[in-house]
């Protein structure tokens, strides 16, 4: 069908500026000789996940375990875990997942580590770990150095658990707008890790991998000696977030919506509000210049034009502030291709927040 023929508010993928996007990151990845395990997160959708594989991505890397099943029974085989998976529940299904894909997961406590080690000699299979390392961010993992060689040579003892590597995560340096700001700050975050990599080796603790990155740092990240591959995600789709000096992915997610109201000469209402960009700092970006979106309720966008109001059944694309959060909220993606709807793509991984 036409583009104008789909009901709103409706999720749109540019087939086009979507496959230039994971070309262009697979091809840089590949030319800098650095693994790309893409975060899924974004998308959560196994279609663009199998696009970045065939592009030459290793894998995936997910946030929950909901998503690593989700990958996984698509067909997915190297998945990351990038976070902290604990308690017997979860445990009993992060095992059961390994049995259909090599999965790795994020760990920062021996204990946990110890459970995740019972958990998967009594299903009898094996469980990667990596080892999350904080690099600034504050968020989790351990401090670089001792507790991580620490950790690492218990886990190394453990059976069950087949020790992978590192990670960390330098999200705190992601939105230094200027390029001669971040580079510096981001190449300091990133001698925490591969320093802390050195120490394992030194202390006879090998790792497969060394992995980091975000799509705002990915050009630094990925040419960094010592790091092995990176996680960036957020390119595929591209947003107002990401909107930073030294980036030059294509806008390929957009929401579009319909003009439901025309409240005078330069102002009218949208029938997208926060349930379909989500609850973000800043307002989605319209497509089309000279309109601005000045307030979002549930249900509503008010918009400010430059001239001209739109007219009442007017479709309206706009670019959200964060993908991630906007994905969240649908069911499924249109993809367009020059106006036309060429397929559409279940999220399955929408609402794995467990």
């Amino acid at each position: 069908m036409d583009i104008s023929e789909i009901d709103t508010p409706a999720l749109i993928i540019d087939l086009d500026a979507l496959e230039a996007n994971i070309e262009k990151m697979g091809r840089f990845c590949h030319e800098n000789d650095c693994n790309l395990r893409p975060h899924i997160k974004v998308h959560k959708t196994p279609a663009i996940a199998h696009k970045q594989i065939q592009a030459g991505a290793i894998g995936v890397t997910c946030a929950k375990l909901g998503e690593a099943e989700v990958m996984a029974f698509s067909g997915i085989r190297q998945i990351l875990i990038a976070n902290q998976i604990v308690g017997p529940i979860k445990l009993q299904r992060l095992a059961g997942v390994t049995r259909h894909a090599d999965v790795s997961v994020a760990f920062d406590d021996p204990q946990v580590a110890e459970a995740a080690s019972r958990e998967a000699l009594r299903q009898d299979t094996t469980i990667g770990a990596a080892i999350e390392v904080d690099i600034g961010m504050g968020r989790g993992g351990l401090q670089p150095g001792a507790d991580v060689v620490a950790l690492a040579k218990k886990i190394t003892k453990l059976e069950g658990l087949e020790f992978k590597g590192i990670m960390g995560y330098e999200g705190h340096l992601q939105q230094i707008d200027k390029m001669a700001d971040r580079v510096p700050q981001v190449t300091a975050s990133l001698k925490l890790l591969t320093s802390t990599a050195k120490m394992l080796k030194e202390n006879g603790i090998a790792t497969e991998f060394v992995s980091c990155g975000g799509t705002n740092t990915y050009n630094i990240s990925a040419t960094f000696e010592g790091i092995t591959e990176i996680q960036a995600g957020s390119y595929v789709f591209m947003d107002v977030e990401h909107d930073i000096e030294g980036l030059d992915f294509q806008h390929s997610l957009s929401v579009m919506s319909t003009v439901t109201s025309r409240g005078g000469e330069h102002r009218a209402l949208i029938d997208a509000g926060i349930k379909c960009f989500g609850a973000e700092p800043i307002f989605p970006r319209s497509v089309r210049k000279g309109i601005e979106v000045v307030s979002l309720s549930e249900e509503h966008g008010w918009l400010k034009t430059d001239g001209s109001a739109p007219a009442v059944g007017e479709r309206l694309q706009f670019y959200p502030y964060y993908s991630p959060t906007a994905v969240n909220l649908y069911d499924k993606f249109y993809c367009v291709r020059k106006g036309r709807v060429e397929v559409q793509w279940d999220i399955l991984g929408r609402g794995k927040s467990q």
